[in-house]
């Protein structure tokens, strides 16, 4: 008999987080970093699951916060594995780097729209259909950030799939054409294969480097600094942005996808 997509989801999220599918919350969020999940953990006092796993996760409070890993095809396996629980709502804390001189390492940035240069996306719909967020999970996020007193920029995120394009002169050249805000390897498959998958679908950005300046390519030590000025408020911005939507304030469950 041929396995459904349905069957292979559902098996594979408990193979690749060691999760029981009915343990996960309605809410997820999303990170690169196991450092994220670790500082969930602590804030709820609860365990981290899936330690011998693909992806470490934590839950608590109706939320469940996963590293899913690092990439345009892990972001669309993680959403296309999230199909399997019907998620109300996920929402992706990452960093990028910043493209616009007027940015600094520290800004959020809530995007609007992402560019689609990554390819993985390109496997579940035509190039020119356009990578778009949840409008109302970005307008919840926006008021989480202004909760904790930060302003953000908005605008565009140029996804690519390449990690290690700095050096290409030709490619920073293209990236300032776009006039995107910002580069990264996952949103754009992330707002793409969640709308796929009927999943709203939103993302916080952190900049972690100024790749077009001099000095400004990220490095171990900058990183670090980064990851402990910032960290902890981006993943309680993202908290509070899923808890407002749990509470009734503010809501998705109006968008349809069909």
């Amino acid at each position: 008999m041929k396995r459904t997509k349905e069957d292979i989801v559902a098996d594979w999220l408990p193979r690749y987080t060691g999760k029981s599918l009915d343990s996960f919350g309605e809410f997820i969020l999303l990170t690169n970093f196991n450092k994220y999940v670790r500082m969930f953990a602590e804030m709820f006092g609860v365990q981290v699951e899936g330690e011998n796993a693909n992806m470490i996760s934590a839950t608590a409070n109706n939320i469940t916060i996963i590293n899913f890993g690092m990439g345009s095809p892990n972001a669309a396996l993680i959403m296309d594995m999230l199909s399997a629980i019907h998620p109300q709502a996920v929402l992706f804390l990452g960093k990028c780097g910043g493209l616009r001189d007027k940015n600094k390492v520290g800004d959020f940035i809530l995007p609007i729209a992402a560019i689609r240069g990554e390819g993985t996306s390109d496997d579940y719909f035509p190039s020119e259909v356009p990578a778009l967020p949840a409008f109302q999970l970005q307008r919840t996020t926006s008021s989480a950030i202004r909760d904790f007193a930060y302003d953000y920029w908005t605008g565009t995120v140029y996804t690519t799939n390449r990690r290690v394009w700095e050096h290409d002169l030709e490619f920073c050249d293209y990236l300032r054409k776009t006039r995107a805000q910002a580069v990264d390897m996952e949103t754009a498959t992330l707002f793409v294969v969640g709308f796929h998958n009927s999943i709203p679908t939103g993302a916080l950005l952190l900049v972690s480097d100024m790749p077009l300046q001099k000095d400004g390519i990220k490095t171990a030590a900058g990183d670090k600094i980064t990851t402990a000025t910032y960290a902890e408020d981006h993943l309680k911005i993202g908290i509070k942005s899923l808890t407002s939507l749990q509470t009734g304030s503010r809501t998705v469950k109006h968008l349809r996808f069909d």
